[in-house]
Parts: C-alpha cells; sequence; structure tokens
C-alpha cells in the first residue's frame, strides 16, 4: 500500500512543498529505508516514529518500508517529518483512511508517546499552504497561535498522534484555530522604554527623529556615559508602527530560529538587535553549512545597535556594505544561494578614543594620537560613507539632569515621524523605496532639487568637507526629510544646513 502527504522543508525563510510517500510492501524482508536526501534529524527520526506509533496503540508495520521525500534535490533537515511519516505509515498500513490527506499538509514532530512538539518555521509553511490551495494544514498544538494568523486556510490544532488520526477519520472534529489580530496589536503595541527618559540631548533627539522618519543611518561619538545606549533602545519607540505585511516578514525570521514567544503568534514591536562586538560574521549577516539568518535579518524592520563599533572585528563590519545598500543578504555556497531580509536602521555608536575622554573637558585623555589613529582606522571609509547621519554626544550639564520639567515624550515624536513617512508613502506610491534614506538617484534627482542658494552652499560644503559623491546624495536625502517633517514640498536652505551639520564629523574626526 501506498500513502501519499504533503508537507514542507524550509529553505531560508521560504517554505519548500515535500511530498511524503510511504509504500508498504508485504510479505518482504523488514526493513525501513528513508530516500530523497534527508539529513541526520530525518533519518534518525525511524526509531522515534516506530515507538510513537506502538506507544499511541496502533501497530507498527514489520514489512519493508521505503518512505520518499520528493523532491530529492530540496535537503530535508527538520524533525517536522515525524508527523507526516507517522501517518503515512498508518494510511500505507490501513490504519488510516487517506481520503483528506489531498486537502491538508501535515508537519509536526512526535514525542515517543505520541506527542507533538512545536517545529520551526510554522508561519511560512502555514503562509505557503495557503498559497498552494490547501483547505488546512496539521500543525502541532504548540505552533498554533502562530499559524492562525494566515487566512484563507484552516489550521487544525494537533496536540497528539492520535488527534490528527481521529480528525482525519472523521472520528474528531476539530475546530480551526483563530488569530484576532486587531485586538493582538492594540493589546501589545506597548514599549516600556520612552524618550522622555533622556534628559537634555535635544539635538540628538531631533537626530533620531530625523533617522526615524526618512529611515537614515546614525553614528554616534561620544565619552562614556553620555546617553549613547539609552538614545539607541528608544528609536523604535518612534518608528511607525509594525504593518502586518512587516510583522509577518519579520516574524518568519524569528519563527525559522525557534525565537519567537511561547504563545505568541506575531511580532507587535519593531524588533531591536545589539550584538556583541565578539560576534562571528555568521552570527551576524547569517551563514553556517546549511545557511541561517543572523542578527541583521532578526533586526528586519527594525533596528540593529552596534555598540563599541571599533571592537567589532573589521572584516566582520565589512559585510554590512551590501545589506546596508540593497534591504537584504545573499549568502551563497557551492550548492545553493540564500537571500535574507535585512531592511533595518543601523545605530552604531564608538568612543573618540581607546580611553574614551578625547575633547573631555572634564577628563584628561592620554591616548597618543598614534592610539586615536589605530582606533579610527578599524571603521573603513567605504562603510562611514553609507551611515546618513553623524553625530556628536557630549555630556549633559548637571542643571538638565536634575530638571524637573517633562522631557518629549516617544509618543509626540512618533507622530511627527509617522506624518513625515505619510509623505514619503504618497510620493513613492507603492514603490519597494518606501523612505528617503533608500531613495535611488533617479529619484535623488527629481524629489530633491535646490534652488541657487542651496547649491551654493553644498558646494561649499562638499569642497571643506571632502566629502564623496555618496555623502553628497545622503546629504540631499536627509534635507529632503527635514522638509519632509515640516510638511514642505520643496529643500529650503536651512534644511540643507540642517543636513550638513550631521556630516560634519567627517572633518573633525576623520579628516
Amino acid at each position: 500500500m501506498l500513502g501519499i502527504l504533503r508537507t514542507f522543508s524550509m529553505y531560508g525563510i521560504d517554505a519548500i512543498p515535500v511530498e511524503v510517500e510511504v509504500d508498504i510492501s508485504k510479505g518482504s524482508l523488514p526493513k525501513t529505508v528513508i530516500v530523497g536526501l534527508p539529513e541526520n534529524a530525518v533519518k534518525e527520526s525511524t526509531p522515534r516514529i516506530e515507538r510513537a506509533l506502538v506507544n499511541s496503540g496502533y501497530q507498527r508495520p514489520v514489512d519493508r518500508i521505503v518512505i520518499n521525500l520528493a523532491p530529492v534535490e530540496v535537503r530535508k533537515d527538520t524533525a517536522s517529518f515525524d508527523l507526516p511519516i507517522a501517518l503515512g505509515l498508518l494510511a500505507g498500513s490501513d490504519q488510516l483512511s487517506s481520503e483528506q490527506l489531498k486537502q491538508y499538509a501535515v508537519v509536526g514532530e512526535l514525542a515517543l508517546d505520541g506527542h507533538t512538539r512545536p517545529v520551526k518555521g510554522i508561519l511560512a509553511m502555514a503562509t505557503a499552504s495557503a498559497d498552494l490551495g490547501f483547505k488546512g494544514i496539521l500543525v502541532p498544538e504548540a505552533n498554533a497561535t502562530e499559524a492562525a494568523v494566515v487566512k484563507n486556510i484552516d489550521v487544525i490544532p494537533i496536540d497528539h498522534l492520535t488527534t490528527a488520526v481521529g480528525f482525519l477519520n472523521h472520528q474528531k472534529p476539530i475546530t480551526p484555530a483563530k488569530a484576532d489580530l486587531e485586538h493582538f496589536f492594540a493589546h501589545s503595541r506597548n514599549y516600556e522604554l520612552d524618550y522622555s527618559d533622556v534628559k537634555g540631548q535635544e539635538l540628538a533627539k531631533r537626530a533620531f527623529t530625523i533617522a526615524a522618519a526618512g529611515g537614515h543611518n546614525i553614528l554616534m561619538v561620544g565619552p562614556p556615559g553620555t546617553g549613547k545606549t539609552m538614545l539607541a533602545k528608544r528609536l523604535p519607540t518612534i518608528l511607525p508602527e509594525l504593518t502586518l505585511t512587516e510583522s509577518m516578514e519579520t516574524t518568519k525570521v524569528f519563527s525559522l530560529l525557534g525565537l519567537l514567544a511561547d504563545n505568541s503568534s506575531l511580532l507587535s514591536t519593531r524588533p531591536f538587535r545589539a550584538p556583541h562586538h565578539t560576534i562571528s560574521d555568521a552570527g551576524l549577516v547569517g551563514g553556517g553549512t546549511i545557511p541561517t539568518p543572523g542578527e541583521i535579518s532578526l533586526a528586519h524592520n527594525g533596528v540593529l545597535f552596534l555598540d563599541e563599533l571599533p571592537e567589532f572585528n573589521r572584516r566582520t563590519l565589512e559585510v554590512l556594505r551590501q545589506p546596508l545598500e540593497d534591504g537584504e543578504i545573499t549568502i551563497s555556497r557551492s550548492l545553493s544561494s540564500m537571500r535574507f531580509p535585512s531592511l533595518f536602521l543601523l545605530i552604531a555608536a564608538l568612543n573618540p578614543c581607546p580611553c574614551g575622554h578625547r575633547g573631555d573637558t572634564h577628563r584628561v585623555c592620554n591616548c597618543t594620537p598614534a592610539q586615536v589613529d589605530r582606533y579610527l582606522s578599524k571603521i573603513s571609509g567605504p562603510l562611514l560613507d553609507r551611515i546618513d547621519i553623524h553625530l556628536e554626544i557630549p555630556r549633559v550639564p548637571f542643571d538638565q539632569l536634575s530638571c524637573q520639567s517633562k522631557e518629549t515624550t516617544s509618543e509626540v515624536l512618533r507622530k511627527q515621524v509617522t506624518t513625515a513617512r505619510q509623505k514619503q508613502l504618497q510620493r513613492f506610491g507603492n514603490h519597494m523605496t518606501r523612505t528617503n534614506g533608500k531613495m535611488p538617484p533617479r529619484q535623488l534627482h527629481r524629489y530633491c532639487n535646490l534652488d541657487a542658494d542651496g547649491k551654493a552652499l553644498l558646494k561649499s560644503a562638499m569642497t571643506e568637507l571632502g566629502l564623496s559623491a555618496r555623502a553628497h546624495d545622503k546629504i540631499l536625502r536627509i534635507a529632503r526629510t527635514c522638509a519632509d517633517l515640516e510638511s514642505k514640498d520643496s529643500i529650503e536652505v536651512h534644511h540643507l544646513a540642517e543636513a550638513i551639520n550631521f556630516r560634519a564629523l567627517d572633518r573633525s574626526y576623520w579628516a
């Protein structure tokens, strides 16, 4: 007898359909063979599945069993094949009706007693099931909340192998899992942090508002204890609220790595990732024999904060150049090439010198010029060029720290940012470019025209600061965002002057 089911294997953050064929030849020498490029996790599943069948009260076939996982060129390296293989064995041995198997996809890992365990990548699998026109998908009960956010498909929660058999045999009706997304987002979009916690640093808050409004990257330079980390951690609180599409894109990455919180269906707030400077290339951008996403993909649609930037391995930092430009990272291996999303805001911070007190009027810097040059030279010019806003963070005076006046809240700043983003949405339409920070050159010339005074000011700044062509374009993008925050259709001189001011560190630190 032949049992056929449909399941999925993960390829990057996408789910690839896989057909599970289970052939049982009665009267042959008892042996179980799995073919179709299975990895160790699948090869080792046979004893686990057999014990799950017996411990659940079913008869284990003792004939020759051939399990084929098609297509054969796709690697299968997950335990999510346990449940479909078990059901295929039951269908092939006439212990399960195969009538409904064509209408449902099946995924799930099995324990030895037959209970299901959650699997990674369930959101992508449920989405693929809906796209392929399946009536529903059987998933482990622990994954049902996550899978239920996908529309136009029945998500059947399975807690035990017997539950799946009962449902497919029409003996145990199961109500599909549902997700109330409006209620979920309404009660989950709260941040514990707020910019009202930050005393002083008005210029920095303005810079972060511009960064959030236009999708611009920021580099902060300042001595320890000036609030660089506080400012960075609060950036997600002023970014526009996650849309459903953005939430699902980012959730797929977290789901693939098994990082989604228990009983959580989607990410409701923008991610904030702050990897330690000892992180490897693969940890930051992704990699491995079978590539998996790194921190930059976990920060997709959110913020990536790199503190103590010069302490990172220079080679590790250089691999950021492609994703900063393209919004995605491509990882190539000999047999395959995978793309992972990486559209994030980069916030980087560093001290002005190894001891951190260069230029500080209250502390003495003992670093030699050679030590300072060696410290700052760890950051390459091409990488600096890809960071839009360069910002100096000074110490906050005591009067501002002790002042009881109310600081501007994140809610107020978020409204400004949202208004500016709406103007950009109207400007770019449905184009993939949704922020000024990702505006291509052709649109740059169209939307960032300067009058005679503006051209003269920009020419003077380019000459005095020795800026590159990329820095020239970034100044125009920042100026466009400054104008959007004031709801102005054209860039005025003061918008341009503010944008140039955010590139002034090119001269004072990296001249």
